[in-house]
């Protein structure tokens, strides 16, 4: 989504011949679902409507439609029948418009929108698996807001990914709107359990996770028991974080591992 507004923040400097290219309706197993978009140039794609032979086709399409400088065409895919080789099952109705100044209005109007409800996600600690889950988390559509003193651990930043290079760790916790996810791995297993229990005190995120072992989760969890901290909250808690059975303990396998757990808790939290 990042990519269509950059694309269309040149487009407005720039201007040339574009392709929207937006699934409008879907029945049944289909690639993208309604509102999917991109945008075709003639040498190059920004977004997806989910590829395969569905894409290829409206890809195939849209650079048509620029050479014949046609305004507009509407076309039905039934995924399974002739007209795609694609076998989803379903039915989707896609448009395929030119870009307009108004046009473009609109979809960064939606795109602003979209980016705006994003949930948010806050990842307190840099270091190397805080660096491998930044460039993992980074494209999911999620507000990842990083958290740390130390500004040499964060090293390259992912675009997109807001930085705050502070201790003041505090504000920002409670500034986290309802619904959204913290992940814990700083240095410091003291930080790391003040950090876990403001969240958990919370009551109202829609993830808190913990890199760990399970030794520390069984320290952690009886002293915030001594804090009166309710047995509910407490299984709220999720670490070792990125537990799936999988004994691989190289920063970019756990970004991996975590990264799948992110996407049940905090973008899926009701499935």
């Amino acid at each position: 989504m990042q990519e269509v507004a950059g694309v269309l923040q040149h487009w407005h400097r720039h201007p040339e011949q574009l392709i929207l290219v937006r699934v409008t309706e879907t029945k049944g197993s289909t690639p993208r679902e309604t509102g999917a978009f991109m945008l075709v140039g003639t040498s190059f794609l920004a977004g997806t409507v989910g590829g395969g032979a569905l894409e290829y086709e409206c890809v195939s399409q849209a650079r048509q439609m620029l050479c014949q400088h046609e305004k507009l065409r509407e076309n039905e895919f039934i995924l399974g029948g002739q007209n795609t080789n694609q076998c989803c099952g379903g039915w989707a109705r896609v448009r395929l418009e030119r870009v307009t100044p108004d046009l473009a209005r609109d979809l960064e109007n939606n795109i602003r929108h979209q980016l705006e409800a994003r949930p948010t996600l806050l990842m307190f600690g840099a270091g190397h698996v805080g660096r491998a889950l930044a460039y993992a988390l980074a494209p999911l559509p999620l507000r990842l807001i990083w958290i740390d003193p130390r500004a040499e651990e964060f090293g390259n930043v992912p675009p997109g990914v807001e930085t705050h290079i502070t201790n003041q760790w505090e504000a920002l916790l409670r500034a986290a709107p309802v619904g959204a996810g913290v992940l814990v791995l700083t240095p410091s297993h003291t930080l790391d359990a003040l950090i876990v229990e403001a969240a958990l005190l919370r009551n109202d995120l829609s993830y808190v996770g913990l890199i760990g072992s399970a030794t520390k989760r069984r320290r952690f969890e009886h002293s915030f028991r001594q804090l009166g901290i309710e047995e509910a909250r407490l299984q709220s808690l999720i670490c070792p974080i990125g537990e799936r059975g999988i004994k691989d303990k190289r920063p970019e396998v756990i970004a991996a591992l975590v990264a799948a757990e992110v996407v049940e808790h905090v973008l899926h939290p009701s499935q």
